[in-house]
């Protein structure tokens, strides 16, 4: 029987990322779960009753009261509770019962799901939620219940397997966990805005919680028409932000009209041997010209000279005036000044040629606001920065041809903004574009709208 999961063998990439070299990244983020809550309502099956069912039970409380008055508004009829109701999952014991879509409790193991035939949810509570918790904090953990709860609403929605085969054109798997990603991040929103009873998620606890929309994207190279595709990162960080902003009636009306997806498939032998990624060296010089002529082009368009900064190598973190970490746009001789030995091959090393590249170009826009006489310090431009390495990189996207952009580039883009505030610190070295979250968001919108949307 089909279900709808969110976290296939997730078990083993997070212990595949745990074994890689550490980086420098923000601490775990706080409990989420207000120490005066009310008691929690919804029922758990085959529950120990130990801290992560709790945890679990409390979060899908309020979620049930979320959707009990938003699906009143946004769709004019009652919510139906889930009539199967919530089972958690010993996946560790062999005599455990298995929930309902499944044959044995195994079948569970490193998997939340949704249930459409018993309208129910169930989760492994022995290797799923455990290891959200320890890695991402208790708000991922609300936030893959609110993804499945998510589903549970397009079941009532009308879109249910059978919907799905019959016309696979109208709901691909792709566009139906977006919308349950976007019907996520609408109900985190609401705890943000402290509409909550019983959770409270800080800017802090939400940048940790979306990397485990990262950790459960689609493999890099995975074609978006794959009838199992779930999404890319920036696809999945994409809906839940646009429900975040928007609202459940927004995330109600997506479609494949218009919805874009970012997520692409290898094109050639080459791209997916090394993973999409260009050795650092290489990197380094297929960008720096591009951004040059990029941003030259937005200049020259402004009627504004365009004097090429230079980019030079460091052999330290750049430090010309303020501390703008492994890239940094020097104002004072026109130079972009980048970290060849140290923290910048780590980060290229770890999380792809991408990060790289979008930290250069934040600083390549720093750049263009000074030729245009724009401000290079302060909110606005910290804003505009990540506004403008957004639209370089929607460019790129768009290409037939020359530098362009392989699969996985947007995740390790979205990945870099949400763990590092570099991208978003101004001339001065100060971070004005916090949290993560937001930072993300200001590159989206240079993506999809282009430079004009970044004030330029």
């Amino acid at each position: 029987m089909r279900h709808r999961s969110i976290a296939l063998i997730v078990v083993t990439a997070l212990l595949a990322a745990g074994c890689t070299a550490q980086i420098p990244g923000r601490p775990r983020a706080a409990k989420v779960v207000k120490k005066e809550a009310s008691t929690a309502t919804v029922q758990v099956r085959g529950s120990d009753n130990g801290p992560i069912d709790k945890l679990a039970a409390t979060a899908l409380t309020d979620i049930e009261e979320f959707w009990t008055e938003s699906f009143q508004t946004t769709f004019n009829k009652p919510w139906k509770p889930l009539g199967g109701g919530y089972f958690s999952v010993d996946t560790a014991d062999a005599t455990a019962k298995p929930p309902p879509c499944t044959q044995k409790a195994a079948d569970v193991e490193g998997n939340a799901f949704y249930c459409p035939a018993a309208d129910a949810i169930a989760w492994d509570r022995a290797s799923l939620l455990p290891v959200l918790q320890d890695r991402f904090g208790e708000a991922a953990v609300v936030v893959v219940l609110a993804h499945e709860i998510g589903h549970a609403v397009q079941n009532r929605m009308g879109i249910t397997p059978e919907a799905e085969r019959r016309e696979p054109e109208k709901y691909p798997t792709i566009l139906t966990e977006a919308q349950a990603d976007c019907f996520a991040g609408a109900f985190v929103r609401n705890v943000a805005d402290g509409k909550s009873q019983r959770l409270d998620i800080n800017a802090d606890a939400l940048d940790k919680a979306l990397g485990a929309l990262i950790t459960f994207r689609d493999p890099v190279g995975t074609s978006p028409e794959d009838e199992q595709a779930h999404g890319s990162a920036f696809d999945r960080v994409a809906a839940f932000q646009d429900g975040y902003e928007q609202g459940t009636k927004f995330c109600s009306a997506m479609t494949v009209q218009n919805r874009q997806f970012t997520q692409r498939a290898f094109t050639s032998v080459k791209d997916r041997a090394n993973g999409g990624n260009l050795p650092f060296d290489d990197m380094l010089e297929a960008v720096t010209p591009d951004l040059d002529g990029f941003f030259k082009n937005l200049a020259t368009t402004a009627g504004k000279t365009w004097p090429s900064p230079r980019a030079e190598a460091s052999q330290t973190e750049p430090d010309c005036s303020g501390d703008q970490g492994p890239v940094a746009y020097c104002p004072a001789d026109k130079t972009i000044k980048i970290d060849t030995k140290d923290e910048l091959p780590l980060l290229h090393k770890e999380l792809g040629d991408y990060a790289t590249g979008t930290l250069i170009a934040t600083r390549y826009a720093m750049a263009e606001l000074a030729v245009l006489g724009k401000p290079t310090e302060g909110e606005d431009a910290s804003a505009a920065a990540l506004c403008l390495a957004g639209a370089y990189t929607g460019a790129v996207f768009q290409r037939q041809d020359g530098f362009g952009l392989s699969p996985g580039d947007f995740d390790e883009a979205v990945t870099v903004l949400l763990q590092f505030d570099y991208a978003a610190r101004d001339t001065k070295g100060s971070n004005a574009v916090d949290p993560g979250f937001k930072r993300v968001a200001k590159f989206r919108e240079g993506v999809f709208e282009g430079a004009k949307k970044c004030g330029v």
